[in-house]
Parts: structure tokens; sequence; C-alpha cells
């Protein structure tokens, strides 16, 4: 017994002497040291902040540093060159003295080169799932931060949150990345949501195609992307505001996130368009009525503001603030070359002129008194004001005639009055109107006189087109053309949903909404405007109205080509370009077609091995996955393809419609 506490205590005393604190100044980087590739600056960095909040956790292990045969007082550091240099770092900072003194080992008997790479070589470094989890345990159980936890460790704050962001995943996902059965990059994927149940249950649900992209759709796929027009709308800070959850992507750009509870942010875009609609109704509005998407069908006529002439004062203001603004910003390419104040005379300036050029408009107060509003929310998360419209039963309804106007007595036989004198028969018989008769037969022979004459005046027969198609596609049938010709509009809405909030859908509506401004608000006064129009002016209204009347639509039901044929020759015509107002989406078509369907078009736009590779993904994943290849490389399905045009000579072949209706099965699959 006593043998073995002397034994003890020789080890210790010897293990004692060879700790020696050495001036940091007195430490040299030793030539044996086995690694050449020096330490990176985070290393450093880190190893820093660890001896600053915990101190020297590991001797450095040093020899003499000899001249000769006799010392030079320095150390050579033969194991913790790491340490040193970040010793270093902190006497730069100031945060120790030159000379602070560092606890050594010193190593006089091994071979200084074999223990600089024992060090490096006999070691194991901590799996990444342990880091992940402990520095989860700090945050939660000591209640660190990132900014704590990162000032202990020596490393950023945002690397600090994405380990948290990781060490908060599932334990049974946790424990199937320790054993190699996901990667790093899939584990960050489900870091997206704490929901550990939602995070086994995408996971179990995934086939053999684990990319981080279908875990990070399957785990947000009930969610509301921040880009999307209702979160724009609202914004983050009030739906946070209202008990909403944002979920944030730490490892990809997530453009904002994700809004978590679809329900919540409906009711807060609605309750806000109801909040404007009842502010716009202190305009004098019969109704004005808030819905996220715009009612299309909601059949009834509007009306737009007329010019209103500006009051002398306003003319001169607004001509007072033209001058000064053109002459402030003269020699300026944008507000932001100027210095804040000069931009701020500048901006309120160009407010003033646009409150002053709103006057120049005006709605007929009749119209604001019968009329009302739709406030819905644009596809730019704006919202949407589309004043003057007017129910049917709010029109003003056109006076009865007299029933017996023009109507001749039974037989055509004026009454007489027995107590008439001669005189007035004859006056009678002078005032009596001729028979329907006659009527019909006159006006038949003028009918036959006008389309002579409208056949041999084409600028006229323009006219008197275009007037019968605004009758019917700005006037609702408030007025009446002597055309049997009816303008008709399909409404695309119930074929394709969403599609009015397209770019092409956009774009028709702003046109239409720019010739309705033009427009006089009584039918009867269309005529005098048309004719008053230049030709340019005339013809682009035309062109308008019959674009309004172009259907392509393909219905299941309907079995004659005729039509379709017609609009393929016009698309031609008019050389259509689909992938300007269009692009193939998982939501718009692959979603919808087979997955052959899917491989064909990746094999087309891309190339055939692309389209192996997704092949045998579940069709959902497919389609995700050919939105992605395909998209920029402007493919489209042979529906929306237009063909070239058919040679022209006897050896022209009849174009085959067979190829635009198998185009059309496709979507129907």
């Amino acid at each position: 017994m006593t043998d073995t506490i002397e034994t003890g205590t020789t080890e210790q005393a010897e293990q004692d002497s060879r700790i020696i604190h050495v001036p940091l100044n007195k430490l040299k980087k030793s030539p044996n040291n086995a690694r050449k590739v020096p330490h990176s600056e985070a290393t450093i960095e880190a190893l820093a902040a660890s001896i600053a909040h915990k101190g020297l956790i590991q001797n450095l292990v040093v020899e003499p540093e000899m001249k000769g045969d006799k010392p030079t007082g320095a150390y050579l550091v033969t194991a913790g060159e790491g340490r040193r240099l970040a010793y270093l770092l902190r006497a730069k900072r100031k945060e120790i003295r030159k000379n602070h003194f560092v606890r050594c080992w010193l190593d006089t008997e091994n071979d200084p080169s074999e223990v600089s790479l024992d060090e490096n070589v006999t070691r194991e470094n901590m799996h990444p799932a342990d880091q992940f989890e402990r520095f989860h345990e700090l945050s939660r159980d000591k209640g660190w931060g990132a900014e704590e936890i990162g000032a202990r460790f020596g490393v950023s704050p945002e690397i600090v949150k994405r380990r948290l962001r990781l060490g908060a995943v599932s334990p049974k996902l946790m424990d199937i990345y320790r054993q190699d059965g996901i990667t790093l990059d899939q584990l960050a994927a489900f870091a997206i949501t704490d929901d550990h149940v939602r995070q086994e249950q995408v996971f179990d649900n995934l086939s053999w195609n684990k990319e981080p992209w279908i875990i990070r759709r399957d785990l947000t796929a009930s969610n509301v992307p921040a880009d999307d027009r209702r979160a724009l709308f609202i914004g983050t800070d009030a739906y946070v505001e209202a008990g909403g959850t944002i979920i944030r992507d730490l490892f990809t750009e997530d453009d904002g996130g994700f809004f978590e509870d679809a329900g919540l942010l409906d009711m807060l875009v609605t309750e806000k368009l109801r909040e404007i609609a009842s502010g716009i109704l202190a305009e004098g509005w019969k109704w004005a009525e808030a819905s996220i998407d715009f009612p299309h069908g909601h059949g009834m006529r509007r009306h737009y503001p007329q010019s209103v002439a500006l009051s002398d004062e306003d003319d001169a203001r607004f001509s007072e603030a033209a001058e000064a603004h053109d002459a402030l910003i003269e020699g300026y390419d944008s507000y932001d070359d100027m210095s804040d104040e000069v931009a701020a005379k500048a901006q309120a300036l160009s407010d003033e002129i646009d409150a002053i050029s709103a006057k120049r408009s005006a709605y007929d107060p009749a119209i604001i008194a019968r009329g009302g509003v739709f406030v819905s929310l644009g596809s730019d998360g704006n919202a949407k004001i589309e004043r003057g419209y007017v129910r049917a039963e709010d029109e003003p309804q056109p006076e009865p005639e007299d029933e017996n106007d023009g109507i001749e007595p039974e037989n055509g036989e004026a009454v007489e009055n027995e107590d008439a004198d001669e005189e007035d028969v004859e006056e009678a018989d002078a005032a009596k109107p001729i028979s329907d008769t006659l009527i019909r037969d006159l006006t038949a022979h003028r009918t036959m006189a006008l389309r002579l004459a409208i056949g041999e005046q084409p600028g006229m027969a323009m006219v008197t087109l275009t007037h019968a198609l605004v009758l019917d596609l700005f006037y609702r049938g408030f007025g009446k053309s002597c055309l049997e010709i009816t303008a008709k509009s399909e409404e695309l809405g119930s074929h394709a949903e969403g599609i009015a909030d397209s770019k092409a859908g956009e774009a028709l509506a702003a046109r239409h909404d720019q010739w309705g401004a033009q427009l006089p608000s009584e039918a009867a006064d269309l005529w005098r405007f048309l004719t008053g129009l230049d030709a340019d002016s005339r013809t682009e209204l035309l062109a308008h109205c019959v674009s309004l009347t172009v259907n392509a639509v393909k219905v299941p039901w309907e079995r004659s080509t005729g039509r379709i044929e017609a609009a393929e020759r016009l698309a031609q015509a008019v050389s259509l370009d689909m992938t300007a107002t269009w692009e193939p989406t998982a939501g718009s078509y692959f979603g919808r077609v087979t997955k052959a369907h899917i491989a064909q078009a990746v094999s087309e736009a891309v190339s055939p091995e692309a389209a192996e590779r997704i092949a045998p993904m579940k069709k959902a994943d497919m389609a995700d996955a050919a939105e992605q290849l395909v998209a920029g490389t402007g493919w489209l399905p042979t529906v929306l393809r237009t063909v070239e045009p058919e040679p022209e000579g006897d050896e022209a072949e009849r174009p085959d419609v067979m190829e635009v209706e198998d185009a059309y099965s496709i979507a129907a699959e």
C-alpha cells in the first residue's frame, strides 16, 4: 500500500515538473511541426474565443530552443501551434499582455516530429449531429442565444442559428443522419420546420428520391410563400402580430420564408379589403364589394369617369408646378442622384401635379349614386379598386312606347266621326298613318340601298361595324345597331382558373379600361364619338373589339374542327408566340398530364438523358423536376405552338388537323 502511494506521488511530482509556464513572447513555431498548411482564420478565431471564455483546456507541448549546446531561453511549440496563434491574436487585440504566461508541457524525450504528427492524426472529429444537439442543449438549458454561443466558440451568430435549427430536428431523423441514412443537405431541408411529427411524416412518404428541394416542397405544401400576392398585401409584421408564424429556411434563399397559416392570411386579406371598400363608400357610391378574387362573371356594365375642365386656379397652379418640377430635376437622371432636400421638393411637386391631374376626370354623380365598386387583390399584391359598375336593376329603364303609336285601326280603316263635316274627313285622311305592309316594303328598299352604299364606302362600313361591336362589348345592350351582328365574348375564367390574373389577362383588361375611359357615357353619343375619331384610333378600337370575340377554346363536347382550324390560321397570321405570356409549370401543365408526356416534354426541351433521370420519380416529384428543367427553354406543348403556314402553290398540302386534335387530347388526359 505504501509502495503504491509513493509510486503515484513520484509520478505526479514528475508530471508537475514537466508543466511550465512560458511567456507568450518566448514561444515560437517549431520547424518540426507536421502541419504545413496553416490554420484557417476561422479556426484561430474559434480557439481564441474558447480560451477567452474557458481558459486553456489543452496544454501546449514544447521543447527548449537550442543554439548549439546552449538553450536560448525560448521554446518551440511541438504541438499546439493553433493555440499559440490564438494567444497571439488575443495579445494583438490587447486582451492579454505580450508576455502573458502560457501553460505548457515540456517534452524532451519524444521526437518532436512524431509528437506533432501524433496530435493531428490520432484523433477523430465529433460527428456533426452531436455538435448540433449540444448547441441546441446550450440554448435550451442555459438560455444562451446565438450571439452568446457564437462568442464562446468563435463562430458567427448566423452559423450558430443554423446549428441550433439542425439540432432541433426530430431525434429520429438525427439518428438516421448519424447512420448516413440522409445527407447534411437533406437534414437541413427538414429543419425548415420545428414540427417533428410533420418532419417524420414527410420522411416516411418520400420515395427513393430524397432531393432537398422535394423535402422542402412537401414540408411547405400547405403554406403560403412570402412572394404570394396575399402575403405581399398583408406583410410579415401584420401577419405575425395577428398570431401567424413565418417559416424560414436558414440554409437556402427562401425569398422571405413561408406564411404557415393560410386560413389566417386569407382572413386578414379579406378584412383589409373590406376596410378599403368601406372607405370608398364615403365617396358616395351605392355599394362596394370586397373579395380576394375579382368576380369576373358579374354581368354588369361599367361606366368610366368623364373629362372635366380644370378651374382657372388649378390650371394655373398645374403649369407653375410643372415648370418648377422640370427646373428642379434638370441635369439629374433620377431622384437617387439628388440630395435629400432636392429630392423631397421634387417629389412634393410631382405629387401635387398628380393630384391636380386627377381632377381632369370625374364620375357623373348620377353614376356614383346608383353604381358601385369592386375591391379585389391584384396579382402584384396591391388592392385593385375598380369603380363604376352598375347593376342591371339600377340602370335607367327606357320609357315605354305608346302602344297605339303607329298602329293602324282594324282593317286599315279610320274611325269616322258622324258629326264631322267633309273638311274634317279630309284632314283625318291626311293624318292617317300608312299601313305596316307599306312601311315594311319601303324600309326593305331602304335597307337594300344602305347595303349597296355601305359596300361602296369601306371607311363608313368600318365605323358601322365598330359601332355595333362597341355597343355589345361596352354598353351591354344599352343601345341598338342596325347591323345584324352580335359580339359575344366568352368568359375564359370558367375554362381556366386564374387566367384573368395572367400576363395576357391583365394586359387585355388594361387595354379594355383604357378604351372604356374614352367612350361617352351614353350609347346615344357613341356614333358621334366614333365619326370624330381619327382613322388610326378607330381601327385600334375595332381591333380591340374584334379581339374580344375570339374564341379558340376546345371543349370536350365539341366535335367540329372548323373553329379550331380557323384559330390556327389566325395564329399564323398574327405570328402568335405563346412564350411571351405562358410558361409550363407543375400547376399549368406538367401536373395535369401523364408521366409519359412529362418525359416527352423534358426530352424535347432539354435532352433524352434528362428525361430518363426523372422518369423513376413519382408523378408529383417528376412534374416539379420538369418545371425546373424546362424553365427558360421556350418549350411549349403542341396545342400552344403556332404551326408554320402551309406553302403556297398547287403542291401545297392541306394542313393536318389531326395533329392539333391530338394536342388537345393530351391536355384532356
